[in-house]
C-alpha cells in the first residue's frame, strides 16, 4: 500500500498501475479507447482530461454525458469517432465520473482497467460501489 501511495503522491502517470497497484488491464480495443488510444485507461501529463476511468456505458449516463456537454454517442466521422452505446466499455475523465458519481447516474467500473491516478480524483470506495471485476 504504501508503493500505491508513493506512486500517486508522485502523481507518475507515466505507470501502467491500476487502482490496486497491479498491471493495468486493457479496457477495450472495439471501440478503441484510451487517451494514448491502445485499449487502456494508460495516461500521460499532457492528458488533460484525465481519461483513467474503465466504464461501461449505460444509455443513462451518455444521455447524462450529452447533457452536461460532452455528446459521446453521436458519431463524428470527420474524427474516425462512431459514437458510443451502452454496453461499450471506455477509458472516461476522473472528475466526469465523479460528476456522473454525484449525480447518481455513474456507470458500472472496471478496476483492474482503471488507472490508479483516478485515485487523484476519485475515491477508491466509491469505484468499488461500482466495480463489476469485485469478487
Amino acid at each position: 500500500m504504501a508503493e500505491i501511495i508513493e506512486l500517486r503522491d508522485q502523481k507518475d502517470r507515466g505507470t501502467r498501475l491500476n487502482v490496486f497497484g497491479q498491471v493495468l488491464d486493457e479496457c477495450s480495443c472495439d471501440p478503441m479507447t484510451g487517451w494514448l488510444r491502445d485499449g487502456t485507461c494508460a495516461t500521460d501529463d499532457s492528458d488533460q482530461g484525465h481519461h483513467v476511468v474503465c466504464c461501461e456505458l449505460t444509455e443513462e449516463f451518455l444521455e447524462y454525458s450529452k447533457a452536461a456537454g460532452n455528446d459521446l454517442s453521436t458519431p463524428r466521422p470527420e474524427f474516425g469517432f462512431e459514437g458510443l452505446k451502452p454496453g461499450n466499455h471506455w477509458c472516461l475523465c476522473a472528475l466526469r465520473w465523479r460528476q456522473a458519481y454525484e449525480a447518481g447516474k455513474a456507470p458500472r467500473v472496471m478496476l483492474a482497467s482503471t488507472h490508479m491516478s483516478a485515485l487523484e480524483v476519485v475515491k477508491l470506495e466509491h469505484l468499488k460501489e461500482f466495480a463489476t471485476d469485485l469478487n
